[in-house]
């Protein structure tokens, strides 16, 4: 982790916070942009206590709680910053809808006054001379830079792994991966730690993520982003562009960072496409392919076709098609290896950073060693100068068959999920991604939350429409969200001001009683109960079932034979707790199949 300060984050947080304010009237939790800012128009907050609020929820939740893991650099002046947005505003100057708005850069994102590191030990400390566009175009906006999010180091995965930064968590279960390499600013947005969060994608990096974290995620038409200053993992593939929790908050900074141009068919404004109604009528291709039944594919197949189903309702055709070749093509079309090495290092050298080849990176023993095969493999595969020629050639062709198929079945868009399984634990290669459809061929797809498995894992669906169509996929994907209201926010990490982040539970049977508290931000329970004197035996075991009062139920958590103790509680079984569907029953040497139970009350 990049410290913010010599003494790290905690010093920061208490020089920045002062009052973190947690009881504040207005409470940022989920609000939009336009939200936010009509708070602001009417005194409700200001940029300073907005900032504020989030930054205090990256103290109780990045550092503390769940301990996501999601931020690489707090900006020390976001307070500063936001004070002087505040006196703009009192004076009447209104930048625009981005004024006074707390927004999350990757940290590949080039700023001129914090580091700029790609999660990289060996890029420690650089900060470079000028913003990167999209940077400079959100800050003449208004917007007020929080701070940098971990990612991939050098976006080369899709795990969220770094050098400087560590693994990021996925906030909707820990103990798997958030997607990347853009994971860090999505675990940060579904946290609220801001209002929006930016992003790069070079395959899936937007739209893995998002999908992960019950985000939005547009990868545009390839060359409709602006990508200089963004440390580059492959300048054909590259892209940038925010991860939101809504489409307007999407749209809205859209619409300060992608530039319309006549030549490009995109109007002045991205809102002229939130139309609520856009579902009707359309034609949607699902690549059925792509939806196996079996496992480990099969849940998020379900939810998948289950959201097709809810377009179908709202008005959308839906039409199930293979696109043959699809597959041999998407295999032969990738070039990030052969870019990779060539790219970075221009940036290197023009940015006049603290190293400049990628074999120096590996001589210094600076990255992280999941990285180091990838890196390898990207100094072997930059000599492949035909095979490079030939698989940008089939680029072409993809393109074309990817067309002609929405062309020849009169469609909007083709339909399939953006990860064909839940993201992986911690540790594990993801695997099941489809990000090449879009990201080798060059044709705009956007990510939208499709549901939840039964464990609570977000599920994600992706458009892919033809190039320069980015409008109409936001125009459905406003639709949707209007259709199927899909967002969630993790229950680890609840609103500071107006959620229980305690709940306090009692035991009272004639054999047992107890006290139990429920943490929600780590999802641990925390019991400590005593037999009746009549009941005393020697206890061999203890284990959490589910039912409801007077009724049996299965076995979900062997506790053992203490008394006084904790357990994390999965997500399929939160509000069984908080809805006194779960009991504890004791097993005795003498009665093995169980000798007491005591049912878990909320107090």
């Amino acid at each position: 982790m990049q410290l913010s300060g010599k003494g790290g984050f905690a010093p920061l947080f208490a020089s920045l916070l002062l009052v973190a304010n947690p009881g504040a009237a207005y409470d940022a939790f989920e609000r939009t942009i336009p939200e936010l800012q009509a708070a602001m128009a009417c005194g409700e907050i200001t940029a300073v206590e907005l900032v504020r609020q989030y930054l205090a929820r990256i103290e109780a939740f990045d550092q503390d709680g769940p301990k996501l893991n999601a931020m690489i650099h707090i900006n020390p002046r976001a307070i500063e910053e936001a004070a002087a947005l505040d006196r703009e505003r009192a004076a009447g100057n209104i930048r625009g809808p981005l004024h006074g708005i707390p927004i999350l850069l990757k940290d590949n994102y080039d700023t001129h006054d914090m580091p700029t590191t790609a999660g990289a030990i060996a890029m420690a400390g650089f900060v470079p001379q000028h913003d990167a566009y999209q940077v400079q175009r959100l800050r003449e906006a208004g917007a007020i830079f929080i701070g940098k999010t971990n990612l991939h180091e050098f976006a080369r995965g899709i795990e969220t792994i770094s050098s400087l930064g560590g693994q990021t968590l996925n906030p909707y279960d820990p103990e798997r991966n958030p997607g990347g390499s853009s994971g860090g600013t999505a675990a940060a947005v579904t946290a609220n730690f801001a209002a929006v969060g930016m992003g790069s994608d070079t395959c899936g990096s937007i739209r893995i993520p998002a999908a992960n974290s019950n985000l939005f995620g547009l990868r545009v038409t390839q060359g409709l982003s602006n990508v200089d200053g963004i440390i580059p993992l492959s300048h054909t593939q590259d892209v940038a562009g925010p991860l939101a929790r809504s489409m307007v908050d999407l749209v809205t900074v859209l619409g300060v960072t992608v530039d319309s141009e006549p030549d490009n068919g995109l109007p002045k404004s991205f809102h002229e496409y939130l139309q609520d109604d856009a579902l009707a009528g359309a034609r949607l291709g699902l690549l059925t392919a792509y939806l196996r039944t079996g496992s480990p594919y099969g849940e998020v197949s379900k939810v998948v076709r289950e959201a097709v189903g809810d377009m179908e309702t709202a008005g959308a055709e839906i039409v199930e098609i293979d696109v043959e070749g699809l597959d041999e093509l998407l295999r032969t079309t990738g070039v990030i290896d052969m870019e990779f090495k060539a790219d970075l290092e221009r940036y290197l050298e023009k940015s006049d950073a603290p190293v400049r080849t990628l074999e120096e990176v590996l001589e210094s023993g600076r990255y992280h060693a999941a990285l180091e095969q990838r890196y390898r493999r990207s100094i072997d595969a930059s000599e492949k100068e035909d095979e490079y020629q030939e698989r940008l050639a089939r680029r072409t062709v993809l393109a074309e068959l990817l067309t002609e198929a929405m062309t020849t079945h009169d469609l909007d868009a083709l339909v399939y999920p953006t990860l064909r399984v839940k993201p992986v634990a911690v540790g594990q290669n993801q695997y099941g991604s489809l990000c090449r459809i879009s990201a080798h061929s060059g044709l705009p797809a956007i990510s939208l939350p499709a549901g939840f498995t039964p464990d609570g894992i977000p599920v994600g669906i992706e458009l892919l429409a033809k190039a320069f169509d980015d409008g109409r996929l936001v125009a459905l994907g406003y639709a949707w969200e209007q259709v199927a209201s899909p967002r969630r926010p993790p229950p680890r990490t609840p609103s500071l001001v107006s959620d229980v982040l305690e709940y306090h539970f009692e035991i009272h049977s004639p054999s047992m009683s107890g006290q139990l508290r429920f943490d929600r931000t780590t999802q641990v329970l925390h019991y400590e109960f005593a037999l009746a004197p009549e009941a005393d035996r020697e206890v061999v075991d203890v284990k959490l079932h589910r039912g409801n009062p007077g009724s049996n139920g299965p076995v979900i958590e062997l506790l053992g034979a203490n008394t006084q103790a904790s357990v994390a509680i999965r997500n399929e079984y939160v509000d069984d707790l908080l809805q006194g569907r779960l009991y504890l029953v004791v097993y005795t040497e003498d009665a093995p199949a169980g000798a007491m139970r005591g049912q878990i009350k909320r107090q």
